[in-house]
C-alpha cells in the first residue's frame, strides 16, 4: 500500500507493505537509509502520523520505539522525534550484483536483540560506575565476573570450577582460537571435530595448527567410539549438537570422559545455547563429569547478543596460565565495563530473568515452526534443522529472492559430496512481527517439500 503524510514538518511518500507495524518500520528505515529523510528531520507526532496514515497510534508508537532502539531515530522529551545521523545504505534497486540485506534473517545463532534487557543493563551500568573505576583490566577477566560465572554456571549448568579456572574472552570464537593455539603448542597434533559441525570453528581450529579429522554424528550425538587413536582433543556440542539438534547420549557422555581419562586427551565443550531447552530441564554440562579433562566454553552471544563480544573458558588448572598468556598476547584483556555489568546482572538475577523470558518466547516460536515443518532433534536452542532429500541450493536461492536468509546443511559437512541436505532455520533472531511474516513466506517457498529425509 502506497501512502503518504503531509504536515508542516515534512512530506514523504511511503510504501507500506506487509503487517502495519513492520511495514511502517521498514518504510521509515529505508527512507532514512536512502537519504529521503535527512538527519535532523523532525518527524510528526505519533498521533499526527497515525491520523495521516490511517493507522492506530499504538502502531506508530511501537514503530518509533523500535527505530529509536536501532539508532535510526532520536527521541528527546519536549523536542520531538528526529532522524538520527545514519550513513546512507546501498541502493536496493541496484541490480548490478551487489548483495542486499535480507528482509527476514532466519540464519541460526543469533537471539532476538530487540528484546535486549536495556533497562536492566543501564541500571547495572549506573551501579557499576558508582562502585568501580574503569581502569586497567585483567587478562584473565575481572574477579567479579569470574566469581559470578562460577555461581551461575554451577547452579544452571552443573559446572564445577573456581574463579581461578575461568578466563574471560572476547566471545567464544576468540576462546576457541586461543585454546587451539595452546593445545598445538603443548603437542596436540590431531583434533576430532563433529561432522557435520560448525564450519567456521572447524576452520579456526585448523588454522591454529591442528589437523582436524571428522567425528561422525548420528541420532545419539557424536560417535565417541569413532575417536581416532591419535587424537589429542575432541570438540563437542553435548547439550545440543550443532547442527543436528540432538543431545549427546548418556552412555556416550560417559565414554567420552573415559576416553579423556585413559588417553590424557582434552574434551572441548561448546555450550553455545545450553540454557534453551523447551521440553524439560536443560541437560547439564559435560564438564561436571570430568572437570580435569574438559574445557567448557560459553558466551552471551546467544542470550544477550553477539555484539557484546563476551565469552569464557572454564579450564583444567594446568591449562590456565598458558591460555591467560595467549589472551594477553592477543589483545591484553577483554573490555572491562561490560564484564562488570554482566557480573552485576548475574548477581542480581536480572540475567536469569532475561533468560527465562527468552526461553518462553523462543519455545512458542519453535512450536509455530514445528507445526509447519518436521524438525530434527530435541526442542532446544535458537534454530532447528529441516532435512531434505534434495534441492537445498534451489530452495536457498528461492528464499533469498523473497528476502529470507537461511543456512544450508551441506556446507557444515567436512566433505559435502553426497551428504544430507537441509535447511537450518533460526527462529530467535527476527522481531515478533517479522517472524510472523517470515513463516508464511518460508512455507510458501518450500511448498511441497514438507517431507523429512536424507538422514545420514
Amino acid at each position: 500500500m502506497v501512502n503518504s503524510w503531509s504536515s508542516s514538518r515534512v512530506d514523504l511518500l511511503l510504501d507500506l507493505r506487509g503487517p502495519r507495524r513492520s511495514g511502517l518500520e521498514s518504510a521509515l528505515r529505508e527512507a532514512i537509509r536512502g537519504g529521503r529523510l535527512a538527519a535532523g528531520t523532525l518527524l510528526p507526532s505519533t498521533r499526527g502520523l497515525a491520523r495521516e496514515l490511517g493507522l492506530a497510534r499504538g502502531t506508530v508508537v511501537a514503530a518509533y520505539d523500535q527505530l529509536a532502539t536501532e539508532g535510526y531515530l532520536t527521541v528527546r522529551p519536549g523536542s520531538g522525534t528526529r532522524v538520527a545521523e545514519v550513513p546512507p545504505g546501498p541502493d536496493l534497486t541496484d541490480t548490478s550484483g551487489t548483495s542486499r540485506e535480507p528482509l527476514y534473517d532466519l540464519r541460526p545463532g543469533c537471539p532476538d536483540v530487540s528484546a535486549f534487557p536495556a533497562r536492566a543493563w543501564l541500571a547495572a551500568t549506573r551501579r557499576v560506575l558508582g562502585r568501580h573505576a574503569v581502569g586497567r583490566g585483567d587478562p584473565q577477566g575481572t574477579p567479579e565476573l569470574r566469581a559470578a560465572l562460577c555461581d551461575y554456571l554451577g547452579r544452571t549448568r552443573g559446572v564445577r570450577a573456581t574463579p581461578a579456572q575461568v578466563v574471560v574472552t572476547s566471545g567464544y570464537y576468540q576462546g576457541l582460537v586461543l585454546l587451539s593455539r595452546v593445545l598445538s603448542s603443548c603437542g596436540v597434533g590431531v583434533a576430532a571435530f563433529e561432522d557435520p559441525g560448525h564450519s567456521v570453528y572447524r576452520d579456526a581450529v585448523r588454522r591454529a595448527g591442528l589437523t582436524v579429522v571428522p567425528l561422525p554424528v548420528d541420532a545419539h550425538g557424536a560417535r565417541v567410539d569413532a575417536l581416532p587413536s591419535d587424537a589429542g582433543a575432541a570438540f563437542l556440542t553435548p547439550a545440543h549438537q550443532y547442527p543436528m539438534g540432538v543431545p549427546l547420549h548418556p552412555a556416550r557422555r560417559q565414554a567420552a570422559c573415559a576416553w579423556a581419562r585413559a588417553t590424557g586427551g582434552i574434551l572441548v565443550e561448546d555450550d553455545y545455547d545450553g540454557e534453551f531447552r523447551y521440553d524439560r530441564q536443560p541437560v547439564g554440562a559435560l564438564q561436571g563429569m570430568a572437570p580435569e579433562h574438559v574445557v567448557y566454553g560459553g558466551t552471551v552471544s546467544k542470550t544477550l547478543g553477539p555484539g557484546l563480544r563476551l565469552g569464557w573458558l572454564v579450564l583444567p588448572p594446568w591449562l590456565v596460565p598458558a591460555v591467560v598468556r595467549a589472551k594477553e598476547e592477543a589483545d591484553f584483556y577483554t573490555e572491562t565495563l561490560s564484564q562488570l555489568v554482566l557480573a552485576d546482572l548475574i548477581a542480581t538475577h536480572a540475567y536469569d530473568r532475561h533468560v527465562r523470558a527468552a526461553r518462553l518466547r523462543y519455545r512458542r516460536r519453535r512450536e509455530l515452526l514445528a507445526f509447519r515443518f518436521p524438525l530434527e532433534g530435541v526442542p532446544a536452542g535458537l534454530s532447528a534443522l529441516f532435512l531434505m532429500p534434495e534441492g537445498e541450493a534451489e530452495v536457498l536461492s528461492a528464499c533469498s529472492r523473497r528476502g529470507l536468509a537461511l543456512r544450508g546443511l551441506t556446507e557444515l559437512h567436512h566433505d559435502p559430496a553426497g551428504r544430507s541436505q537441509g535447511l537450518l532455520i533460526g527462529f530467535a533472531a527476527p522481531s515478533e512481527s517479522d517472524y510472523a511474516t517470515a513463516l508464511p513466506l518460508l512455507t510458501e517457498v518450500i511448498g511441497g517439500r514438507r517431507v523429512g529425509g536424507g538422514r545420514r
